[in-house]
């Protein structure tokens, strides 16, 4: 099967901006209380699941799988970017890195016990959100959790052509409005048990919603 365009569009991008992305986003140690609380209770909530690894999905280069690592939570990464991955890989050489697709990530039917997508589903068309969704039931453990978090709006479609460094990019992206998030998440089989949505910040024009969800048991 083709690839999408959409996705070697991502990866070509962020191969390009890999090492300004690495030197100018922060690490979640130096996120607003607000988004480390959001990581530090998903953590929990899998560890007490006790159900087994997390993938980060669109990892980049690792600095949230090693934040997840460092909390007790059996986590690994899987980012579209070979540069990411080298990155991550060379950051953090004690945890597992992979090349992969969030679309068609090469995971067992119900073996995990959380998904983490952190600012990693904006790049993906709207009508290619239920096919990553639909993954993320079909991995996950039943009893397990999933969070996403990233960029919301009003529907907007944005073509930058340049980032991190003023590199040339490719890649678009889609700020859908949170509730059509959280119905796909729920028309893939999830249960959305919380969110948070954050207001922009003075100065800035971006909101950031962050879902948590979990996979029914079965009965």
């Amino acid at each position: 099967m083709p690839e999408l365009s959409y996705l070697a569009a991502v990866r070509k991008s962020y191969d390009t901006v890999a090492a300004d992305y690495f030197a100018q986003v922060k690490p979640p140690e130096e996120l607003d209380p607000l988004s480390r609380g959001m990581l530090n209770a998903f953590a929990e909530t899998v560890l007490e699941s006790g159900l087994g690894p997390v993938a980060d999905l669109g990892c980049g280069p690792g600095r949230v799988t090693a934040y997840l690592a460092g909390r007790g939570v059996p986590a690994f990464g899987v980012d579209l970017s070979p540069e990411m991955v080298a990155l991550a890989r060379r950051a953090h050489p004690h945890l597992e890195f992979t090349v992969g697709s969030m679309t068609a990530p090469a995971i067992d039917d119900d073996t995990l016990g959380g998904i983490l997508a952190y600012y990693s589903t904006h790049h993906t068309p709207p009508d290619q959100l239920p096919v990553v969704f639909r993954e993320f039931h079909r991995t996950l453990a039943p009893g397990g959790h999933v969070m996403v978090a990233g960029h919301a709006g009003a529907g907007e479609h944005l073509r930058p052509t340049q980032a991190y460094g003023g590199h040339p990019v490719s890649y678009e992206s889609y700020l859908s409005p949170p509730d059509r998030i959280a119905e796909l998440l729920r028309g893939s089989g999830l249960v959305v048990t919380a969110r948070l949505i954050e207001e922009p910040a003075p100065g800035a024009t971006r909101t950031h919603a962050t879902f948590l969800a979990r996979k029914p048991e079965r009965n």
